[in-house]
C-alpha cells in the first residue's frame, strides 16, 4: 500500500546564485578510493536498481515509485550467502554481480558499508543489517558468522510464536530508519517462516544551500494525468550543475560537502518521461547528463513533497531472473540449513522520502522472509480410530469398524 503526497518532479530555470547551507566540520574527510570489489558492488547495485525501477514503472505507469536499490541488494546479498548451485547463480545474475566468489562479493558489501557511512560528516548516512531466526531452528553457524563479519549484522534468535517477536524486530527497524519505517514484519509471524534478513538504510542531508521558507509559495503542478494541482513550491537561487536541451532540464543539487547529491530530471512531456524510464542506466546518466552539466547561476523551483511506499518485490525479482529462490521445491538454501526445504517466501520493501527547505530525509527497509516447506500432513493412529473398507468404483462398503484397543 502506498501513501502518495506529491510526485518527484521539479521545475528549473536560469538565474543568479546564493543562500545559506549545511553546517558541520570546516573540512571534509578525505575520500578513500574504492577497491575493485567495492566498485563492482556499486556498479551491480546501480545496474540492478535501474532494472528494478524499470520493472516497477512499467507495472505502475501512473503511480509514484520510490525504491532503494542499496537496501534491496544488501538484504539479498545476505540471502545470497545461504544459497548454493542454481539458486546462487540466478541470484548473482539477477543482482548483476559479475562472476566472483562469495568472499569477494561479501568484501565489496563490507567496504561499501564503511565508505558510505563515513563519506560526509555533514550528512547522516546509516546502513544496518540484521538476521532473526526462529528459536530452535538449526542454522549453520558459518552463515550467521559470515553475516556478522561482512554485513555487521545483528543476529538474534526469537520465539516467533510469541506476540512480542514482531514488535522486537519492528522496533529494530524503526530505530535504524529514524522512526520513518515503524514496521515491516507482520504480527503474528507466519508459522512457516524461520528467518528474516533485514536491511535498513537511513539518510538525512541538509542542502548545501538551503531554501528560504519565506520564498515558498503556492504554485501550479500538472500531474501525470494532466490534472492541475496547487502545491507548495520551494524556490532559491544558487550556482549548481545544470543542463538543458529541447527535451528536458536537469540539475545536480548538493548536500553537505557535495558528496551526496540529488539529480532532478524534468522531461518536456510524458513521451520523454516514458523514454527515460526505459533507458536510464549509469552510462546513460554519465553520457547524457553529468558530462553535459555546467556550473550555472540559476533559480531552482521544486515542490515540497513526501512519499511513502510499500512493495512486495517477489514478482519483479522473479522477472529479473531469480525465480528458483522462491520455489519451495527447487530453492537451494543449504548453506543456511543442509536439510534443505528453505525458500524465500516474501521480499518486502518499504520506503520514505521527504524533501523540504532544509534538505532531504529518506529511509528504506527491506526484509527477506525465509520459509520452510511444510512437512507432509501426518495421520498418527495412536488412539481409538474408525475404519471403512470399501470399493471405490461402486462405493460399496465392505467393512466398517472401530479399533478401540490392540493386543490383549
Amino acid at each position: 500500500m502506498k501513501r502518495i503526497f506529491l510526485p518527484l518532479f521539479a521545475t528549473v530555470s536560469m538565474f543568479v546564485a546564493c543562500s545559506n547551507g549545511a553546517t558541520g566540520p570546516d573540512e571534509p574527510t578525505p575520500v578513500r578510493q574504492l577497491t575493485a570489489g567495492e566498485q563492482q558492488v556499486v556498479a551491480s547495485t546501480s545496474a540492478f536498481g535501474w532494472r528494478l525501477f524499470n520493472a516497477f514503472t512499467l507495472a505502475e505507469p501512473d503511480e509514484n515509485v520510490i525504491l532503494s536499490p542499496l537496501s534491496v541488494t544488501m538484504a539479498l546479498g545476505m540471502a545470497l550467502n545461504g544459497a548454493e548451485l542454481e539458486t546462487w547463480s540466478q541470484m548473482r545474475e539477477a543482482l548483476s554481480l559479475d562472476p566472483a566468489d562469495q568472499v569477494a562479493i561479501n568484501a565489496g558489501y563490507r567496504g561499501l558499508i564503511d565508505v558510505l557511512s563515513t563519506m560526509d560528516p555533514r550528512v547522516t548516512m546509516t546502513i544496518a543489517n540484521s538476521v532473526w531466526t526462529r528459536e530452535n531452528f538449526p542454522v549453520l553457524p558459518g552463515f550467521i558468522d559470515t553475516l556478522r563479519l561482512f554485513f555487521d549484522a545483528h543476529a538474534q534468535s526469537l520465539d516467533f510464536s510469541s506476540p512480542d517477536a514482531s514488535s522486537t524486530i519492528n522496533a529494530w527497524v524503526k530505530n535504524n530508519t529514524g522512526g520513518r519505517i515503524p514496521e515491516i514484519v507482520p504480527s503474528p509471524i507466519p508459522e512457516d517462516v524461520i528467518m528474516y534478513l533485514i536491511n535498513a538504510v537511513y539518510f538525512k542531508g541538509i542542502w548545501q544551500h538551503r531554501f528560504d521558507p519565506a520564498l515558498t509559495s503556492d504554485a501550479e503542478f500538472t500531474d501525470i494525468h494532466g490534472m492541475k494541482k496547487t502545491v507548495p513550491m520551494m524556490s532559491r537561487r544558487a550556482r549548481m550543475r545544470f543542463m538543458n536541451d529541447v527535451n528536458l532540464s536537469a540539475a545536480d543539487i548538493p548536500y553537505g560537502w557535495d558528496r551526496f547529491r540529488m539529480m532532478l530530471i524534468v522531461p518536456r512531456d510524458l513521451q520523454t518521461l516514458r523514454f527515460l524510464e526505459s533507458n536510464l542506466s549509469d552510462e546513460y546518466i554519465r553520457n547524457n547528463f553529468i558530462s553535459r552539466m555546467q556550473m550555472t547561476d540559476m533559480e531552482l523551483q521544486i515542490p515540497r513533497f513526501t512519499i511513502e511506499s510499500e512493495y512486495s518485490l517477489n514478482e519483479a525479482l522473479k522477472s529479473l531472473g531469480m525465480p528458483r529462490a522462491f520455489d519451495p521445491y527447487k530453492a537451494e538454501f543449504t548453506r543456511i540449513n543442509p536439510d534443505g526445504g528453505l525458500y524465500i517466501t516474501n521480499v518486502k520493501h518499504k520506503t520514505f522520502i521527504r524533501v523540504d527547505e532544509e534538505g532531504s530525509e529518506a529511509a528504506a527497509a527491506t526484509s527477506v522472509e525465509v520459509g520452510v516447506v511444510s512437512m507432509p500432513p501426518t495421520l498418527r493412529a495412536d488412539r481409538p480410530f474408525l475404519f471403512v473398507l470399501y470399493e471405490a468404483n461402486t462405493g460399496a462398503m465392505l467393512f466398517v469398524g472401530r479399533v478401540a484397543t490392540i493386543g490383549d
